[in-house]
């Protein structure tokens, strides 16, 4: 084994309530165990302090909303840099008259790195079923212009906030810029659609590490959350065949560390070299 690095997937339970200080506890403990597994950068999911507030039309979202530096996140900032552990901090961002779903970056010692601003935004029709919220994004959140590599311990790595998973382009722009990990915080229910939801939850986080040769972290919310019943079942993707390494429960928040060999992205690249056969030339409709 050449290179690793040992990335955690801190899969979160349902948020019942809107106090954010709650999570937070649980938020460094979470750290506190990775730490304990030798971790080196910690994601957690979409969201993670807050309910899924945007299945709902609601006026009253301003104070799900951080502006960094924050008192409420600063705990779990102070945890992850004691155990120098890099961290992945989505939340709900306040940027001055904007408002944005995000992924904030902090290295083993604390320090802001950048941040990523969810760029594709659903807006998904209620339906009938049981649990079939909507989803209402576009009614919250600025979309983000921006795809940023991050770079810690020698590591370069993107983030795709849950819906971007869906849209391979992007994904693969990260790869093209030297993405050797795409981290996925995700927030994924059924809405109401088990059978639909449930049976494509693992198709495009495999495709996305298979058809770029990179690591996939995914980290999902689990749980019942007053009727919206998330997914769970976060996992880590090898980028060769798309394996999956390592996987949570359907119904509880868990705790998934991986060590990932880092020189596997390069046999998977060379393996399926991509990058060489593409012809972007031909392409010119997807811009």
């Amino acid at each position: 084994m050449g290179r690793t690095i040992k990335v955690a997937a801190a899969q979160t339970g349902p948020v019942l309530g809107e106090d954010m200080a709650a999570g937070i506890e649980v938020a460094c403990r979470m750290v506190q165990e990775a730490a304990l597994q030798g971790t080196d950068i910690i994601c957690f999911s979409e969201l993670f302090l807050t309910p899924f507030f945007p299945n709902q039309l609601r006026p009253d979202y301003e104070h799900f909303f951080l502006e960094l530096p924050s008192p409420m996140s600063e705990p779990l900032f102070e945890t992850a840099r004691r155990h120098a552990i890099g961290l992945i901090f989505p939340f709900a961002e306040k940027a001055g008259q904007y408002y944005y779903n995000s992924a904030a970056v902090f290295d083993r010692r604390g320090r802001h790195v950048g941040t990523y601003r969810k760029i594709h935004l659903p807006a998904i029709l209620p339906s009938k079923t049981k649990g079939g919220t909507g989803s209402y994004e576009k009614f919250y959140f600025t979309p983000g212009d921006a795809l940023p590599i991050f770079e810690m311990e020698g590591v370069r790595f993107g983030i795709q906030i849950c819906y971007d998973r869906k849209f391979p382009e992007s994904s693969r722009v990260l790869a093209l810029q030297g993405a050797e990990i795409i981290f996925m915080p995700i927030c994924a229910a059924t809405y109401g659609e088990t059978v639909l939801r449930g049976n494509t939850w693992e198709l495009p986080l495999q495709c996305r590490a298979y058809e770029s040769g990179v690591f996939v972290v995914a980290v999902n919310r689990a749980g019942d959350e007053n009727g919206r019943r998330h997914i769970g079942k976060s996992m880590i993707v090898n980028p060769i065949g798309a394996s999956v390494m390592a996987i949570a429960s359907v119904d509880e928040a868990q705790l998934l560390v991986q060590e990932l060999d880092l020189d596997e992205v390069a046999a998977a690249q060379k393996s399926l070299p991509w990058w060489r056969d593409r012809r972007p030339d031909l392409y010119k409709h997807l811009v």
